[in-house]
């Protein structure tokens, strides 16, 4: 039996991403408050940490698969994170823009939350799509040319002129953290995503949309706050 004690929920969820499920369960944040320690996550959600404990351990009975992303070069994450996640947030934002356009027009009468929804979401929208170019425009290849630098063993100043990563990845936090408070101000006002007795298919596929999206949008932030930048740090200062 494992001990997490002392373990930030980011660290738990980088080394296993099972225990991503049993957090989402008791409604933990692993992504953008992936910086607590479990003891703290729990207090301040009023948790039984030995609760938490036990569901965490009970996953090395399950037999389920497990990915080790935390094994993946920094380079090779990267692509991953783009060809999967980047590419979701921008074939999906129009999809739900269109869905919450429809619904608050059809519904919104009745309903007030959806017109509150719908303009919380084309802000996120707006802050997602100018976060991903600002990550595949300047972050991301800074950080494949340190992999490169550090596999040649080539010198510090020989790297492209870009200040240092700290601040930008702390730029990104924050940004991350921005869009976490949105998502869930939408989850909230949506009572978690649960349509009213009167909801039509497509307020129904609006809602799922969203739920789908936050799922989403967990896995890509944690992969990057706790698994990507912390890389990246590591790397410049080795390489410096």
């Amino acid at each position: 039996m494992s001990t997490f004690k002392g373990q930030t929920v980011g660290k738990i969820v980088a080394d296993d991403y099972r225990t991503a499920q049993v957090f989402r369960n008791f409604g933990l944040d692993f992504c953008c408050g992936g910086k607590r320690t479990l003891e703290e996550a729990c207090d301040k959600k009023g948790i039984k940490f030995e609760k938490l404990e036990k569901e965490l351990n009970a996953l090395n009975n399950n037999g389920a698969d497990r990915q080790n992303y935390k094994s993946w070069s920094p380079d090779f994450l990267i692509d991953y994170i783009i060809n999967n996640h980047h590419q979701f947030v921008r074939t999906k934002l129009p999809e739900i823009e269109f869905y919450a356009k429809k619904v608050a027009k059809v519904h919104g009468s009745r309903h007030e939350e959806l017109n509150e929804i719908r303009q919380k979401f084309l802000k996120l929208q707006d802050d997602l799509l100018s976060h991903l170019e600002k990550e595949e425009q300047l972050l991301f290849p800074y950080i494949k040319s340190l992999v490169e630098l550090d596999n040649s063993q080539k010198k510090a100043d020989q790297r492209p002129h870009f200040g240092t990563v700290k601040k930008t990845i702390n730029m990104m936090e924050t940004e991350h953290d921005e869009a976490g408070d949105i998502m869930k101000q939408i989850s909230k006002l949506s009572n978690s995503f649960t349509p009213p007795e009167d909801a039509c298919t497509t307020y129904r596929l609006f809602y799922q949309n969203l739920e789908g999206f936050e799922k989403d949008l967990h896995k890509h932030v944690h992969l990057e706050n706790n698994i990507l930048f912390p890389k990246a740090l590591e790397l410049e200062n080795r390489i410096n």
